[in-house]
């Protein structure tokens, strides 16, 4: 199963982790996997180049785990409230996606919130 957890500060969605597979079809067509796949990519991208912000993201060796945070969404960042709040909306979007997503292929993966004090 396909686990993602999204990382909150004082209710702000500023990351995410991806682990595990969904396991839906063999590599190459699993399309559960390349959804999620591309639109994590699309977030990643979308915040570094139309929010100029920088997205920190590691992808764990030999596997297709991946943790990203934007820390932009953070008041403390000090950028735009438009910005952060714009940063934090693409993240909690992409919750959104997800939670859809599980109503067909809920055998397949698994989305949590996690708050965090850092």
């Amino acid at each position: 199963m396909l686990k993602v957890t999204f990382f909150k500060k004082n209710g702000v969605y500023f990351g995410f982790k991806e682990t595990g597979h969904a396991g839906f079809d063999d590599e190459g067509f699993d399309i559960v996997c390349s959804a999620v796949s591309a639109m994590t990519m699309l977030v990643v991208n979308a915040i570094e180049v139309s929010y100029c912000s920088e997205a920190e993201y590691n992808i764990i060796n030999d596997s297709a785990d991946i943790e990203v945070y934007a820390y932009g969404a953070l008041p403390e960042t000090g950028l735009s409230p438009e910005k952060q709040f714009a940063i934090s909306g693409l993240i909690y979007a992409y919750y959104v996606q997800l939670i859809d997503l599980i109503e067909e292929y809920g055998d397949y993966i698994s989305v949590e919130e996690r708050e965090l004090s850092k």
